[in-house]
């Protein structure tokens, strides 16, 4: 039998000695004002499961921490008590009615694991380990556990404000194009909710997970007792890598709004709404070429909500006209060829007619992408 590492030894034990914490090791968040989930504008905590660090679940994920929330899902830091691995346990909302995105999410995972394929995009999708379903107080509560992940393409974003430097850009442009052509082309799936947050970093330094479950037990996260089943937590953020670590690379997560099938026919309720592709907004038929109108729409779209309210209308009509643009004068940042062969890749995704945009694959072939 081979002997526990010394940190998760010393870890597990830090979780035995501080499993009935005092009332007085924490912060106690006064009860009005409202923290993670409960901000959302349609919370109803009845649809919410009541998760508690320490929790065991399906007799094999104990909850180490709070990762972050959704607005159909919390997600969590886990431990397999069995293989002593840890992965993120994503609890979705209860809704009778209506599946909710994880629920979706999980139909995408199984259509994917039945698909037979050595597509290097494959192997940029986030990874599902495993899916259970709770019973809660308003109904059924899918559960996934999947990949840890480091952070989204949006949180790095924040953290350093300039845009990517060329090589970084490129690389992300690939991975996602390849990513994008497994689904599309071998899978018949469309993503169809494509943004930054939806973009994550994998993790390249493995202690984090640890360290993150370590800093739970020495310093436990501030809360507030709801009654006596329910407490919300506040999110805690993984550390940044360090010794010698860097960040990880990007991988496609977020499978809630995807659809299967190559043809759709018309619907409103499908990608962001800054990000919809003329065939979207028209209520027409849609197949994966809105992935494409979705991706080119990131780097045209980070300053629109300056410009728009959330209708799409003008803010300024009163007082001044919409300004004339191009392409040209949005990208600043390149110059000579460089700039042209980037506003020509940009272009063949720009296209109203869905048939004239490029595919994934034609995009990776590109000769700026090379």
């Amino acid at each position: 039998m081979l002997d526990m590492p010394p940190r998760l030894s010393a870890l597990k034990a830090a979780i035995r000695a501080r499993s009935s914490p005092s009332p007085r090791s924490f912060v106690r968040l006064p009860v009005e004002r409202p923290i993670d989930e409960e901000t959302l504008p349609h919370y109803d905590p009845e649809h919410f499961y009541p998760v508690h660090i320490g929790d065991v679940f399906d007799g094999r994920y104990r909850v180490t921490g709070k990762l972050g929330f959704g607005a159909y899902s919390t997600s969590w830091l886990c431990q397999d008590l069995g293989s002593q691995k840890f992965a993120v346990l994503k609890l979705s909302t209860s809704l009778r009615k209506f599946p909710t995105a994880t629920d979706r999410e999980f139909e995408i995972y199984e259509h994917l694991a039945k698909i037979k394929s050595r597509h290097p995009g494959r192997s940029l999708i986030r990874e599902l380990y495993d899916s259970f379903e709770l019973q809660g107080h308003a109904g059924k509560h899918r559960c996934l556990v999947l990949q840890p992940m480091h952070m989204t393409i949006l949180e790095m974003m924040r953290l350093n404000p300039k845009p990517f430097d060329l090589p970084l850009l490129k690389m992300t442009l690939r991975r996602l194009l390849l990513a994008l052509d497994f689904l599309h082309a071998e899978a018949d799936t469309i993503h169809t909710d494509l943004k930054t947050d939806n973009l994550m970093l994998s993790l390249e330094d493995s202690t984090m997970l640890a360290d993150f479950a370590a800093e739970e037990v020495r310093q436990l996260s501030p809360r507030k007792r709801i009654d006596e089943s329910r407490t919300i937590y506040q999110s805690r953020q993984f550390r940044r890598p360090f010794r010698g670590k860097s960040f990880g690379l990007p991988i496609l997560c977020d499978f809630g709004e995807a659809r299967i099938g190559k043809a759709h026919e018309s619907s409103p309720f499908v990608q962001p709404n800054i990000y919809r592709s003329p065939e979207i907004i028209f209520e027409m038929a849609w197949g994966s070429a809105v992935d494409i109108w979705n991706l080119q729409g990131w780097g045209l779209c980070e300053t629109t909500g300056q410009c728009f309210d959330h209708n799409g209308a003008w803010i300024a009509h009163e007082v001044a006209a919409v300004p004339p643009t191009s392409l040209e004068s949005l990208e600043d940042r390149l110059s000579g060829t460089e700039k042209e062969s980037f506003l020509h890749f940009l272009r063949s995704m720009l296209k109203w007619l869905p048939e004239e945009r490029r595919t994934a694959r034609q995009l990776l072939d590109d000769p700026w992408l090379l």
